[in-house]
């Protein structure tokens, strides 16, 4: 069992006494050999990966779970970890931060242990919170340990978490702070002052205050946070540059290696050999250890679709939160959990009656939205259906960078955004989300998906529920016109089966066509009828995968004199690029057209909004006379 001894032995603590001294001469090794990196840091948080690594239940199963916040302090880890027996000495020192190497400058999952890329600081504890909600959901026996630094306890998000865990009695969550009271810029006290201990008290934490380069003190800490029934934070009074004099206290060193003179005296300091130049000679090489982080699939049963009629009053996000409670009801009960995230938006992102029906897979995190992004992307990464439900401009804009986060750890959230586009109307420029696809195109693994209708919302759901990666499906806020064919029949209903990146020819026409999304679509529809009416023949198609074209209908668009782009989003970064970045690569000879949002909007109905920006039926329907002229007789 971790923890299991009241107090570690004699012999004990000079082992680790004497790994630290070791991997001292890795920290400022590694880091002149690369030229740069946090050898300051590293050094006054060694002691406390030494205890936590040595300590923690991280080899049999459930194993605890370890977020390094701080995560420039990257040395310390592999120095540790590579002292412990976890990595090779030689492959640590010799190819730290060399591209292609595993090791590099902040720490990232695939290392032993690491179950999260850190990023800039202040995230680690809302990681932490979702890797402690997994054993709280699943019932599964283990810790989490989020290791931080004190300069970070300034962030808002660490507030965030900190209320998060007092919530929902997340006591499974064990904090260590590396407080050497020294940052970039100096002093923490005059860089920013922060009320550490009292902070996490006032938001109902147990803390300790132990000295943070005494393994039997941080043993015995974290012995005690094991069995708490709170979350608890440890306050390790700890200094920079630990163990080579001339470096303690020395903002200097929190990010620069030493020189040459430096070197050779911290080498006679802590006794070890200078082999410098073996591992300048090792690194000319490549590093042949390759690291790779789990990635943990759920089978889910996605069910059956729900269809809508045409006059059917139900809204896409209503349509978004049957579909989860649906899922939720088909899945929960087989052991394979279906998790949503709130942020005081329940009853306008829908997801009441999913909370009604399963409060304990409920997450109501208030007015918090940096924190429950990351918390919601990190439960993703361990095998839990998981979606984020909130409003366009807080799910992907005010969060972008913990979205940025979650794709570069690879996480399987599903985040729904309702409240897109001048659909919003009267709440204004600060709500109508105008930029949300040029967002999340910026992020290399996210798939966004704008559907049309309530039909096609129920099966994007279902679609992204049961693939893994992450997704950001926008639904709106209004109710958007039912998609039907020529005939009269619903178009993504019965017999239709969504797929990514498939994009659906709605109306052929031969003399251009409109390529829409989500609330446009129906929208072109009525453009189409009432060019229509002039004898001119425009197609319309629903790219509901606004960042990938389908080669099959391209082909179709292609042999078309002029193509339109139509959507309630900056055209700068909607789909006109895209669908323009297709056809330059294909000769297209025709005319591209983009009609979108061409500035913040103001506060309306939607139908005075969309006139304001030329965007209404009519003004498109002229423009486009326009732009192709009267069909010949």
């Amino acid at each position: 069992m971790p923890f299991d001894k009241e107090v570690l032995t004699a012999a004990e603590t000079a082992r680790l006494g004497e790994l630290a001294g070791l991997a001292k001469g890795d920290i400022v090794t590694m880091t002149k050999v690369a030229g740069s990196g946090h050898p300051g840091g590293s050094m006054s948080s060694l002691d406390i990966y030494l205890t936590v690594f040595s300590y923690a239940n991280l080899l049999s199963t459930p194993r605890d779970r370890v977020v390094v916040s701080h995560g420039h302090t990257s040395p310390g880890v592999y120095s540790a970890l590579a002292r412990l027996g976890h990595l090779p000495v030689d492959d640590v020192v010799a190819f730290f931060r060399k591209a292609g190497s595993p090791f590099e400058g902040h720490v990232v999952r695939g290392i032993p242990f690491i179950d999260w890329s850190t990023g800039n600081l202040g995230q680690g504890l809302s990681a932490g919170c979702g890797f402690a909600l997994r054993a709280k959901i699943t019932e599964e026996r283990f810790h989490v340990y989020v290791l931080m630094s004190d300069g970070e306890q300034a962030k808002g998000q660490v507030a965030e978490a900190r209320r998060f865990a007092s919530k929902f009695g997340l006591a499974n969550v064990t904090v260590v702070i590396d407080h050497n009271r020294i940052q970039i810029s100096g002093d923490t006290g005059q860089v920013m002052p922060v009320n550490i201990v009292e902070d996490y008290l006032a938001d109902g934490w147990d803390v300790l205050e132990v000295d943070g380069h005494d393994h039997a003190e941080l043993y015995a800490a974290l012995r005690k946070a094991r069995i708490s029934m709170k979350p608890t934070a440890i306050v390790a009074h700890t200094v920079i540059g630990k163990g080579v004099p001339f470096m303690e206290d020395k903002a200097e060193f929190h990010g620069r290696a030493l020189n040459d003179k430096e070197y050779a005296e911290a080498a006679a300091i802590l006794g070890f050999e200078d082999r410098l130049q073996y591992y300048h000679d090792r690194r000319k090489g490549a590093c042949e250890l390759a690291l790779k982080a789990e990635d943990i699939e759920p089978s889910l049963d996605v069910g059956e679709p729900f269809t809508y009629a045409a006059d059917d009053p139900t809204d896409n996000r209503t349509a978004f939160g049957k579909a989860l409670k649906d899922m939720a009801e088909r899945n929960i009960s087989k052991g394979v959990p279906v998790c949503a995230f709130d942020c005081d938006l329940a009853s306008s992102v829908k997801t009441g009656e999913f909370a009604k029906a399963f409060p304990q897979y409920f997450f109501q995190s208030g007015v918090q939205e940096h924190n429950t992004a990351t918390i919601a992307g990190a439960l993703s990464s361990t095998g839990v259906v998981t979606f984020f439900a909130d409003f366009g401009v807080f799910g992907i804009d005010e969060v972008y960078n913990q979205q940025r986060l979650n794709d570069i750890n690879r996480t399987n959230l599903k985040t729904v955004i309702t409240h897109v586009g001048l659909d919003v109307g009267q709440d204004g420029k600060t709500h109508q989300c105008i930029d949300y696809i040029g967002l999340a195109r910026n992020l290399y693994n996210f798939r966004v998906i704008i559907p049309a209708d309530t039909n096609q919302v129920d099966r994007a759901v279902r679609y992204a529920a049961s693939h893994r990666g992450n997704f950001l499906i926008g639904t709106g806020r209004g109710r958007w016109t039912t998609i039907t064919d020529e005939a009269g029949k619903m178009l993504f209903s019965d017999g239709y089966r969504f797929e990514y990146g498939k994009m659906d020819v709605v109306r052929k026409g031969k003399d251009g066509a409109i390529v829409s999304h989500g609330a446009m679509l129906g929208r072109a529809l009525k453009v189409r009828g009432a060019l229509l009416e002039d004898g001119l023949e425009i197609g319309v198609v629903n790219m509901p995968c606004v960042g990938v074209v389908d080669d099959e209908v391209m082909t179709y668009l292609r042999t078309l004199p002029q193509i339109v782009t139509y959507e309630d989003h900056n055209p700068a970064t909607g789909i006109a690029s895209v669908i323009a970045i297709d056809l330059l690569k294909h000769g297209y000879a025709g005319r591209l057209t983009s009609f979108g949002v061409k500035g913040y909007g103001k506060s309306g109905d939607p139908e005075e909004l969309f006139k304001m920006e030329g965007l209404d039926v009519d003004s498109v329907a002229a423009e486009l006379k326009r732009l192709i002229g009267k069909p010949a007789d």
